[in-house]
């Protein structure tokens, strides 16, 4: 992502602009995944113990960076999806994958506001793919008489965006764990078998 990055500035970077552009790469994907897109180039040459002038030297903008993190998040994510469908048994290569997507999404409001529709920042491309990944892992785990057959593989990324409880409702506040637990009733609701073993 690094040469990637300085290569849109037309540069081939030392060593020491390297690290300093990985130091900026690292500082934003804890910035996105704790603040949002909205996180401004200042406060992430700050956490990265960088002036802005080396900010803006480094990198062709603040939203070029944050494309970048939130392009190479997503691609991660991609990545799980396709460990998944290696896996022999679909149910359990589905569940997985929704474990780890759901996790993410709800420890980083960066990634949940991309994939909720709510980022300003070019990623059709790694989102085509992640759909791609959905529509596979889904139609698997049917095939197999996993999931039951009623659905759509649309339906279930709304199913597992909603997983992710607002922080309070009727006056209750929503533990950190909460999201786990409602991700197990959405997996059983999915489940042709949901008495089966979750080990």
């Amino acid at each position: 992502m690094e040469r990637l990055l300085a290569a849109e500035l037309g540069q081939r970077p030392r060593a020491d602009a390297q690290r300093n552009v990985r130091r900026l790469v690292d500082a934003a994907r804890k910035a996105v995944a704790e603040v949002g897109v909205d996180v401004t180039a200042h406060e992430i040459a700050r956490r990265a113990g960088v002036g802005i002038g080396t900010f803006y030297r480094r990198l062709p903008s603040r939203e070029a960076l944050l494309g970048a993190v939130l392009a190479d998040t997503l691609d991660e994510i991609v990545a799980l999806a396709d460990r998944a469908l290696r896996n022999p048994d679909p149910w359990r290569g589905f569940r997985d994958f929704a474990e780890d997507y759901v996790g993410l999404r709800a420890t980083s409001c960066g990634i949940n506001d991309a994939l909720g529709g709510q980022c300003p920042l070019e990623i059709d491309s790694s989102l085509t793919a992640l759909r791609d990944r959905f529509r596979q892992l889904v139609e698997r785990a049917q095939e197999a008489g996993a999931i039951r057959s009623d659905l759509v593989w649309q339906d279930v990324p709304f199913l597992l965006s909603s997983v992710i409880p607002a922080d309070r409702t009727i006056g209750l506040r929503a533990g950190p764990e909460q999201w786990r637990r409602n991700l197990r009733i959405v997996l059983d609701g999915l489940d042709r078998e949901p008495a089966r073993s979750r080990d």
